[in-house]
């Protein structure tokens, strides 16, 4: 294992990489950059649960509007982050740009709530959604036992840790393998819907606007269920470190990717609601399977195996992007340096992949996750504002700052003000999420003042850190050998 030391650490400039020895090979490209977007933006969301944009928009003609601006948006916003990325560029998204531009306090909070719910909570959902999913065809007149999908779920997460621990080529050919896969699922569903469409049955669309709601409470609630479903698009700025050519690489990945997944996500709604009424999508859980048991008769076995394969490479695609996260908390000393470490064969950052496995493994002991992610919603919201804003300090702060990528200064400017829109308004819609997720975040403080400033004064702190660092190694050492990884 090789990691950072101290001496490395000072000698870095804030906008640049570490100057250390051993560093992650940069070897993902432009391919490589779309798989992963892709592959993470389509996961369960638009297969399993798209009915959340239905139920606060009301109607289908506002439904198919708001899917339509949360591709707008997140173009918009994957080109901000793009000018953050290319400007400071180091791998940890969010927690680098919020580093950067208003401190380390900010960025650890965003470390601590992404450590503690968002990541390893988003990853623990996709596997146990893959599981249910895959073991549905062997249960066909009821659920399958909640002890044998949180088994399978296991089994799936250490799997793909494995991958990524074993070699970064690997883990980004299981994410084209499974893009692709996904990518077909939703072929299926808009071509069905085409032919429907074709027949001349419009009678889902005489009316589409019956039912609309236009109270600004439930646009942003009805946002927040259409941006859940494209969460990732800033994911490949977690790995920026990892590209061959981050420059070139990370724009022509998001110019393909986001348009790409946002008409994709709008013919697949076009075409569930050309054969389900609302009333029947409101009623589904999975409504792509509700989709294939009415159009695809014998064949609709292959809706649960496709909603597998799309959560199979949301969740490797979330296990290698979120990983990184913690390897940079750790590398600036916000984590234990143990997290910091990189195999020094496969140039892969095996204990913080390790650690992220056995976080999300403890989400499995609950199954009321779902909740969790409801309360984060709007912590997410939180740091991309402070994202975007710390985009607009830095303009003023650092004017004469490289920047190879510069995107006008409106697009940053209308992507602040939507954002300060879907965190402000959902106080009054939902004070109890809101109130909880203030909670989280705040609970990070004191952690902070323990574990980084008062470490750094407090001796006998130190041997509590070093406690920390020697079990997260043997924990490392217990699952993989990296000795022999030869």
């Amino acid at each position: 294992m090789g990691r950072l030391n101290s001496e490395t650490r000072a000698e870095m400039s804030p906008m640049m990489g570490a100057k250390d020895s051993v560093t992650m090979k940069k070897d993902l490209g432009v391919m490589n950059g779309v798989a992963i977007i892709v592959g993470i933006i389509i996961g369960s969301g638009i297969f399993v649960s798209p009915k959340g944009v239905l139920v606060y928009s009301g109607s289908i003609g506002l439904s198919l509007i708001i899917w339509a601006l949360c591709g707008l948006l997140s173009m918009v916003g994957a080109l901000c982050y793009a000018e953050l990325g290319t400007m400071i560029p180091r791998s940890g998204g969010d927690f680098a740009y919020i580093h950067e531009s208003f401190g380390p306090l900010p960025a650890f909070l965003f470390l601590w709530v992404a450590l503690l719910i968002i990541m390893p909570t988003g990853n623990a959902i996709q596997a146990l959604t893959f599981a249910y999913y895959m073991l549905q065809p062997f249960y066909n007149t009821c659920h399958p036992p909640d002890d044998v999908v949180r088994l399978v779920a296991a089994m799936v997460i250490c799997f793909l840790t494995f991958i990524n621990c074993y070699n970064v080529r690997w883990s980004s050919t299981v994410q084209e393998v499974f893009t692709g896969a996904k990518i077909v699922a939703l072929i299926i569903i808009i071509g069905t819907g085409v032919y429907v469409l074709g027949t001349g049955d419009f009678s889902k669309y005489s009316q589409p606007f019956e039912g609309t709601r236009l109270d600004p409470g439930r646009i942003a609630l009805a946002l927040y269920s259409g941006l859940f479903s494209y969460a990732g698009w800033n994911y490949l700025n977690f790995v920026v470190e990892e590209l061959k050519d981050p420059f070139r690489s990370l724009p022509r990945a998001i110019y393909i990717s986001l348009p790409l997944v946002t008409v994709v996500y709008l013919l697949a709604n076009v075409a569930y609601f050309a054969v389900l009424s609302p009333t029947e999508v409101l009623a589904s859980n999975a409504v792509a399977v509700t989709f294939g048991n009415r159009m695809l008769g014998v064949m609709s076995w292959m809706m649960p195996f496709f909603v597998a394969c799309s959560t199979f490479g949301g969740l490797n695609g979330g296990i290698f992007a979120s990983s990184r996260l913690f390897f940079v908390g750790a590398r600036e000393g916000c984590l234990p340096v143990a997290l910091a470490m990189i195999n020094v064969n496969k140039l892969t950052p095996v204990p913080s992949l390790v650690f992220l496995c056995f976080l999300t493994l403890c989400m499995l002991v609950t199954s009321d996750v779902y909740s969790l992610i409801n309360y984060i919603s709007f912590v997410e919201s939180l740091f991309i504002t402070m994202s975007t804003a710390g985009l607009l300090y830095l303009r003023w702060k650092l004017p004469e700052a490289p920047r190879p990528i510069k995107v006008n200064i409106a697009l940053p400017i209308i992507f602040l003000v939507v954002c300060l829109f879907l965190v402000t308004f959902p106080i009054y819609m939902t004070p109890v999420e809101v109130g909880v997720a203030c909670g989280i975040i705040l609970s990070g403080v004191p952690v902070y003042l323990v574990g980084v400033l008062w470490r750094r004064n407090v001796s006998c702190l130190d041997g509590l850190m070093d406690s920390m660092n020697n079990a997260i190694q043997k924990l490392t050492n217990s699952v993989i050998d990296t000795s022999k990884m030869d």
